[in-house]
C-alpha cells in the first residue's frame, strides 16, 4: 500500500503518477533571475521571492526522458555515502542550489543531478526534480553571461507535519522509508562583468533511507509547515 506509506510524510504525497506535486522551484528562481538581469544590463543583486510555489491545477505533463550524460561524464558531484536523511538533504540541497554555466552543459547537469534519484521508480519523481534547471535556451544565455553560484546550508529538520505524522503512525515509515526534511541555507550567484548576488533559500525535500543503504532523492517535496 504505497499510498499509506507516502503519506506518513504529513504532505498528503502520492507517487508522482498520480497527484502533480507542488514542486519547490527556488534554485530555478535564483537562476532566472540573474539572467534577468543580465537581459536588461544590470549588475545588481537578482531579485527572488525565496518562497515556493502553490499548486498549478494543471495536469501532470509526461515523465521527462532520463538524461544522458554527455562524453567525458557530469561535473556534478555524485550522491555522498550518507544514511542519515537530515545530512543527506542538506547535501542534495547544496547540489541543487550548485551550478556553472560556463563549464557544464545542461546535459551533464541533468545527468549528475539524476544520478542522486532513487531507483526505486514508484517513487520517485524525476520532474520535480529537472524542474530545477532552465530549458536549453535560457541556459545557453547563461553559459553566455558566465553565470555560476554556490550554496551552503545552515540547518535542516523534520518539518512539523512529518514527525506529527510519524508519531500518529510510526510504523507506516518502514514500507517506504521516505523522509521529508527542509534545508535552509544560502545561495552566492556570480556573473560577467562582476554582477552577482546573495539570496537565503528553503527547500523541504522527501529523501530515501533504506536501514543499511545510502540515501536518496525522491523528490521535491509540496509545500509544507516548517
Amino acid at each position: 500500500m504505497k499510498k499509506r506509506s507516502l503519506d506518513v510524510l504529513g504532505l498528503g504525497w502520492q507517487p508522482p503518477r498520480r497527484v502533480l506535486l507542488f514542486a519547490g522551484v527556488l534554485a530555478a528562481l535564483l537562476v532566472f533571475a540573474g539572467a534577468a538581469a543580465w537581459w536588461t544590463g544590470s549588475n545588481q543583486s537578482p531579485e527572488a521571492s525565496g518562497k515556493q510555489t502553490g499548486p498549478t491545477g494543471a495536469p501532470k505533463a509526461p515523465s521527462a526522458p532520463v538524461p544522458t550524460a554527455p562524453a567525458g561524464g557530469s561535473t556534478v558531484a555524485g550522491p555522498p555515502p550518507i544514511s542519515d536523511p537530515l545530512a543527506f538533504a542538506r547535501a542534495s540541497a547544496v547540489m541543487l542550489w550548485t551550478f556553472d554555466a560556463r563549464t557544464t552543459s545542461r546535459d551533464a547537469q541533468l545527468a549528475g543531478m539524476h544520478s542522486w534519484l532513487t531507483g526505486e521508480t514508484a517513487y520517485a519523481d524525476w520532474d520535480s526534480i529537472q524542474a530545477q534547471i532552465p530549458d536549453p535556451v535560457l541556459w545557453s544565455r547563461l553559459k553566455d553571461n558566465g553565470q555560476h553560484a554556490s550554496a551552503t546550508t545552515s540547518e535542516a529538520h523534520f518539518p512539523s507535519a512529518f514527525k506529527q505524522a510519524l508519531a500518529d503512525n510510526p510504523q507506516a515509515i518502514t514500507e517506504a522509508y521516505i523522509y521529508a526534511v527542509t534545508v535552509r541555507g544560502k545561495t552566492q550567484l556570480a556573473w560577467n562583468g562582476g554582477g552577482g548576488g546573495a539570496e537565503d533559500r528553503q527547500i523541504t525535500l522527501a529523501v530515501q533511507c533504506r536501514p543499511g543503504k545510502d540515501c536518496r532523492l525522491v523528490a521535491i517535496a509540496p509545500r509544507v509547515t516548517p
